[in-house]
């Protein structure tokens, strides 16, 4: 192997022109011949026995090129990035230039290359910081999931109502023929919980307990399943029941039956310091992320395409992960959401950048201010991830090589000098509480892995 040609682009990356020679070529080409020739039948010869020469002239000269790439390409790609002397990050695109037993194989590949940064002002960046207020009606709110496990579910001799559950049996067609994944059988469905489509809840309201009926719906242009995307369908619905929910007097006897408190007002109070503690790491957390978004700003950085890409794999694997614990795929996930694949990642794609960014700049600051991990402060963040996830010191050790530990201690050391001398712009005239996400209306959070997640 050998390296002809580096040439540097703009956008952090670069194109590597490698050559194999004739006979490294060759060499490949006869170990995918000996390796597959088995699978290979020829009239008149016997199953794995037909020559090279034979099995080229039927089916093509570079019947085993391909394989024979697949074969070469990676050792030389290694061999040609420690050669170039580049700090290589992403997947490489590949392109044969020209391939052939008497001249060998040439291939360009294009890679992303670490980019250098230039930092900006980092120290004393002022972002504004938003008042934490606490109001009777957060409380409330935080409250409401103790209420709901405290209300009880009772059948009804009535027409069903918003608010009420109605079990019912239903199969969805389209043109007269059934869907896939539009039939279930004793569904609870909460009416105005918007889990069907629009305008299903609405039509199941009036029904009583044993009563049929179609229902007439278009799903939305922007549905998931494109076969069903802006189509008129017909379900045929069965109500089995219809309950209603009752809840609870809210009242000491309430605060008794669902906490370790006493009173209501001791209840309370206790909601509403942890809705205070809550909102507070919100603000802050807000805070730095600003102040992050602005040294970010102030840096120049150019991010090679192949970085973002390789790490949105990485973020699609976390949230593929971390879906099947719950029993359910990325693409039902995506699907429930009303959207594509394609789009889910499209629209991931600008945090992603900001992350690279963010952990870019970092490695600036701490190269700038030629920050160190003491063995110590290393041993801390062992114990850190020992707790975090519940294993044991030495597999720590084994999962995470001691260099990224120690880069982790190094980038958490650049955030909280950057934290640390942030200053909180005054505030507007008009300050509004930090308002709270639901996480089930959140995508799933691709896990914390300052270092590197340990592998079970």
């Amino acid at each position: 192997m050998s390296l002809k040609n580096v040439e540097t682009k703009e956008n952090s990356s670069a194109v590597l022109t490698i050559e194999v020679d004739a006979a490294a070529f060759n060499a490949a080409v006869e170990k995918v011949y000996r390796k597959t020739r088995g699978s290979i039948a020829i009239p008149g010869f016997r199953k794995g026995k037909a020559p090279r020469k034979i099995i080229e002239r039927m089916y093509g000269t570079g019947v085993f090129y391909e394989d024979a790439i697949n074969e070469l390409y990676p050792a030389a790609l290694d061999e040609a990035v420690k050669e170039s002397g580049l700090d290589v990050v992403g997947y490489p695109k590949l392109n044969i230039e020209t391939v052939s037993e008497a001249e060998g194989l040439v291939f360009t590949a294009e890679v992303g290359v670490r980019p250098e940064v230039t930092l900006g002002e980092y120290k004393g960046v002022s972002a504004p910081k938003s008042a934490v207020e606490v109001t009777d009606a957060d409380v409330d709110s935080e409250m409401q999931p103790l209420i709901s496990r405290a209300t009880n579910t009772v059948d009804v001799d009535r027409p069903a109502q918003m608010g009420d559950t109605a079990n019912i049996d239903f199969e969805g067609f389209k043109d007269g023929a059934a869907f896939d994944g539009g039939k279930g059988t004793n569904y609870d469905l909460k009416l105005g919980s918007g889990t069907f489509i629009p305008g299903f809840e609405e039509q199941v309201v009036g029904m009583s307990a044993g009563e049929e009926k179609d229902i007439d719906v278009t799903f939305p242009e922007e549905y998931g399943a494109e076969e069903l995307a802006g189509a008129a369908v017909v379900f045929k619905v069965k109500c089995n029941t219809v309950q209603e929910e009752q809840v609870p007097v809210i009242d000491d006897e309430f605060a008794k039956d669902v906490s370790e408190f006493d009173t209501l007002d001791e209840l309370k109070a206790d909601l509403r310091k942890q809705v205070e503690e809550r909102k507070t790491k919100n603000a802050e957390d807000a805070f730095k992320a600003a102040v992050m978004a602005k040294v970010i700003e102030n840096a120049q950085v150019v991010v090679p395409d192949a970085m973002v890409e390789y790490e949105l794999d990485k973020q699609m694997d976390n949230y593929s992960n971390q879906l099947q614990s719950s029993g359910m795929s990325l693409e039902q996930y995506v699907q429930m959401m009303g959207t594509t694949m394609e789009v889910f990642r499209e629209q991931n794609k600008p945090g992603v950048l900001q992350s690279i960014k963010s952990d870019l700049v970092l490695e600036a600051v701490v190269k700038a201010e030629g920050l160190e991990a003491s063995e110590e402060e290393v041993s801390a963040e062992v114990d850190r991830l020992v707790e975090q996830y519940s294993m044991e010191a030495d597999k720590i050790k084994e999962a995470i090589p001691a260099e990224n530990l120690a880069n982790a201690v190094k980038l958490d050391k650049a955030s909280k000098l950057i934290y640390d001398s942030a200053v909180v712009e005054e505030p507007a005239e008009e300050t509004h509480a930090v308002e709270e996400t639901p996480a089930a209306e959140e995508a799933p959070a691709a896990e914390e892995t300052p270092a590197e997640e340990p592998a079970e």
